[in-house]
């Protein structure tokens, strides 16, 4: 064949393939890529076949050497798993694109189909695709192990509480499960008086006790206990115990105040009312409406105690309220509270209706009492407050002798309208359980209908199986309903569903998404 030199600009000639004679453009080689694909494979010494290690109780998959990580199926994670696979060869060629193959998700086989490029024979670049496959075997990661094992734990986090209700604790573990804060846990154990939080290892732990710190008032302490020494390696093997106190106050408690601590406050009277624990403890003077909240730090220097529980309070029925809106607040210097209504309030015992006495009091629960309704509250010329009486009996006249602290509603139509459920933490409950917790936890619930503040940190799920049975059996209760004027829980404060048959302690502890 004569050389006729290079072509024209705008027209391109054709030689005849060295094996075959095709004609085709002219390139190095002086082959075409058939006859190229023949000759050279560009794939050898690439495994076509592989495998991937997956923990199917926490649904990670394994990252050599030892890093377990989570991935969603078709994910650019996974993708970047499976091409570690190939790190080795794969820097031999150039890799130009990567893609799933879809598979059946029970199949367990992970297909990838990859575009590389290699120069071969006098700088030709050849291209070709190639499909990897990568069986799904099955391995319990070291973590679900220690879970598996509930006896293999570095730290444990011992939460306690010296009080006699457990508003603090439903209200925490509800946090817990929000931020998810239980994911590293080996096991949960309910003990008396709080929670015991078992770790694989130190830093998770501390976490926890970090974790709490910021979101309850409370104070800690740490001890360690040594296991095993080496004392060729000198390496120590330490089991370490964090010890975790919560304030002994919760929401509707009526405390005292020291004469110091309320002048520190503001001038803030010494009988106040705990409108709420968050992450410090929010008090309410319900006789001027003065506000101020007390951090952990101040608590621990300065100790208060609660007068009574919502379990000691006596039940009232409203005879006259008139409101105060207009009248100048004489004591305190503090910030007031803007969402109640200060109230001058007549009432009787409910025991006691037209044959006892009637009591006047101050309240901030004005703008949610009318006559006839019942309000619990602290009765203090009954109740025995020990060293307290002389200052409520003093003759400065600062302490009232009744402290309202809520309105009561009917407590079983609260409950049979209740659209709404929480999560609960997965954990090893006790033989011996007290026989006031379901009240207690009834006492949350409602807690959570009536103050919007502490909601908003609540995750709460819509439960179907009300709304299914309240569609199957009629609109009975719609005028009962009608009448009663107890908060409720809006639609859009809800979240869509709760996975109640969810594995405890896995990644699905987090229900669903909003």
């Amino acid at each position: 064949m004569e050389y006729l030199g290079e072509p024209t600009q705008g027209s391109q000639g054709k030689i005849l393939c060295c094996q075959c004679g095709v004609p085709i453009p002219p390139n190095a080689a002086n082959t075409c890529v058939s006859c190229l694909r023949t000759q050279v494979d560009i794939t050898e010494g690439i495994p076509k076949q592989g495998s991937v290690y997956f923990c199917k109780q926490c649904e990670r998959y394994l990252q050599p050497p030892g890093t377990w990580v989570h991935c969603a199926l078709e994910s650019r994670e996974l993708l970047a798993l499976c091409l570690k696979k190939l790190k080795g060869p794969l820097s031999k060629v150039r890799l130009i694109d990567a893609g799933f193959i879809w598979t059946e998700p029970h199949s367990k086989r992970i297909r990838v189909k990859l575009t590389i490029q290699k120069e071969v024979m006098n700088g030709v670049v050849l291209q070709q695709v190639f499909v990897l496959e990568l069986i799904v075997s099955h391995q319990m990661c070291d973590d679900c192990h220690r879970v598996e094992a509930k006896d293999f734990w570095k730290a444990v986090v011992q939460l306690r509480q010296k009080a006699s209700h457990k508003k603090t604790f439903y209200y925490l573990e509800q946090l817990i499960l929000k931020h998810r804060m239980h994911q590293h846990t080996l096991n949960i154990k309910e003990v008396h008086g709080g929670l015991d939080f078992y770790f694989g290892s130190k830093q998770e732990a501390r976490k926890m006790v970090e974790f709490f710190n910021t979101v309850v008032p409370c104070r800690f302490k740490t001890s360690e206990r040594l296991i095993s020494h080496d004392v060729h390696s000198n390496t120590y093997n330490c089991k370490s115990a964090y010890s975790v106190e919560i304030v002994p106050v919760c929401k509707g408690d009526v405390v005292y105040l020291s004469p110091a601590l309320a002048r520190s406050l503001g001038n803030l009277g010494q009988v106040c009312v705990c409108a709420r624990v968050t992450s410090a403890i929010h008090l309410i003077d319900p006789s001027t409406l003065q506000v101020a909240e007390v951090s952990g730090a101040v608590f621990w220097r300065e100790p208060f105690s609660a007068l009574s529980t919502p379990r000691s309070f006596t039940s009232f029925i409203v005879l006259d309220v008139e409101p105060l809106r207009d009248q100048r607040r004489t004591a305190g210097s503090g910030a007031t509270s803007s969402r109640h209504v200060l109230a001058e309030v007549w009432l009787q015992r409910w025991n006691e209706v037209g044959t006892g006495e009637q009591l006047h009091t101050r309240t901030h629960l004005g703008h949610l009492l009318k006559p006839g309704d019942r309000v619990l509250g602290l009765d203090l010329s009954c109740a025995n407050v020990g060293d307290v009486e002389g200052a409520v009996g003093s003759s400065s006249g600062s302490s009232p002798s009744v402290v309202l602290v809520r309105k009561a509603y009917e407590r079983s139509r609260r409950a049979r309208r209740r659209n709404w459920t929480l999560a609960e933490l997965p954990r090893e409950r006790q033989d011996d359980v007290a026989s006031d917790d379901e009240r207690q936890y009834e006492d949350f619930l409602e807690d959570l209908e009536e103050d919007e503040a502490v909601r908003k940190n609540v995750n709460i799920y819509r439960d179907r199986s009300h709304v299914e049975a309240t569609a199957g059996g009629g609109g009975g209760d719609e005028e009962e309903d009608e009448e009663d004027d107890a908060p409720r829980i809006g639609l859009d404060e809800m979240m869509e569903d709760l996975k109640l048959t969810d594995a405890p302690g896995g990644p699905a502890s987090d229900m669903v998404s909003e």
